[in-house]
């Protein structure tokens, strides 16, 4: 499929990611890896999904954003260099709290279709996003489920200010109460495939899954 320059301003892929500063950033992976080793891991895994996410807003012709805590723009902007993304802080308050409001920007800002990815998911792909996207011309949210209960992808088609609200963020009550929380507000729902998250020890056994998709 080929996206002109209208497809353009209906689309917007935000990438959630913290800089990788030792000591600040995947502070569960600390004790195995040190503080240097976890902030290289979440170097690498931003570089490499922010990677996917240049592809998607190349081949989509979309809006990409970065999200970011931690760092400055002046700081994102030296090490990931690319002059087109969107470079916003992520703001205050707890993690729902931050997607609702990246959500409540893009669709002030005219899109029909935006999709939140994070940057500890080493499965993500092109494919992935593409189906996201596609899904959301027909669905009013899109989940990716994560294998420890919670999502490395979501996106939705309108605004929604409740689904965010009192989750146990970090838990494996996140999926199934996006879930309730989602049929309650009488949303359509489409369910990706499920990807496996880096977040604590037992996890990097995935952190070389790169999938030729």
């Amino acid at each position: 499929m080929l996206f002109n320059n209208k497809e353009r301003n209906k689309e917007r892929l935000i990438l959630f990611t913290r800089y990788p500063e030792p000591g600040k950033t995947k502070t569960r992976l600390i004790p195995k890896l040190g503080p240097l080793g976890a902030a290289l891991l979440q170097q690498q895994m931003t570089e490499k999904c922010f990677a996917v996410a240049q592809k998607a807003a190349a081949y989509r012709k979309l809006d990409l954003e970065i999200r970011y805590t931690g760092g400055t723009i002046s700081l994102f902007k030296n090490w990931l260099k690319d002059p087109q993304i969107i470079l916003n802080d992520q703001g205050k308050g707890e993690l729902g709290e931050r997607l609702r409001l990246a959500f409540i920007d893009a669709f002030r800002a005219h899109k029909d279709r935006v999709i939140i990815i994070g940057s500890d998911c080493p499965g993500l792909s092109l494919k992935i996003i593409n189906n996201a996207f596609d899904h959301l011309r027909e669905k009013e949210l899109v989940l990716g489920p994560a294998n420890d209960g919670g999502y490395y992808l979501i996106g939705l088609s309108k605004p929604c200010r409740d689904l965010f609200a009192n989750i146990s963020w970090g838990t494996e009550k996140v999926l199934p109460t996006t879930l309730e929380r989602a049929q309650k507000l009488g949303l359509t729902i489409h369910l990706l495939e499920s990807l496996s998250d880096i977040d604590r020890p037992e996890d990097l056994k995935h952190v070389n899954n790169n999938p030729n998709r």
